[in-house]
């Protein structure tokens, strides 16, 4: 009933930039909190950044990532900077959601974005 997309990964080089976008779509009545992860190949999906009323940050990304949201139009962004071979990694978004005439936040995920980062 709710889907996520990401777009905007790609191939970069080291100390480059992207921007990734996630829209949610579907019957929607609000958003509390929209985040991203990652899992690069045999590792743990790993948070990357999360937003409600606030921004925070996984410890590996703090100052280099932007995480920012349009609430009108349900998606999330995320700015990638400054980036290292170590950031590449599919990234997935995903948003707990309050669907038209339920109660409770359902958390759907996105089926992510390829960013990597050649050295």
């Amino acid at each position: 009933q709710v889907q996520l997309v990401e777009s905007g990964g790609g191939l970069v080089q080291a100390g480059g930039s992207l921007t990734l976008s996630c829209e949610a779509s579907g019957r929607i009545f609000s958003i509390s909190v929209m985040a991203w992860y990652r899992q690069a190949p045999g590792k743990q999906r790993e948070f990357v950044a999360g937003i409600n009323d606030n921004s925070y940050y996984g410890y590996s990304v703090q100052g280099r990532f932007t995480i920012s949201r349009d609430i009108g139009k349900n998606t999330v962004y995320l700015q990638v900077a400054s980036l290292k071979p170590e950031d590449t990694a599919v990234y997935y978004c995903n948003a707990d959601v309050v669907l038209l005439g339920g109660r409770q936040p359902l958390r759907s995920w996105g089926q992510g974005t390829q960013v990597t980062v050649a050295s």
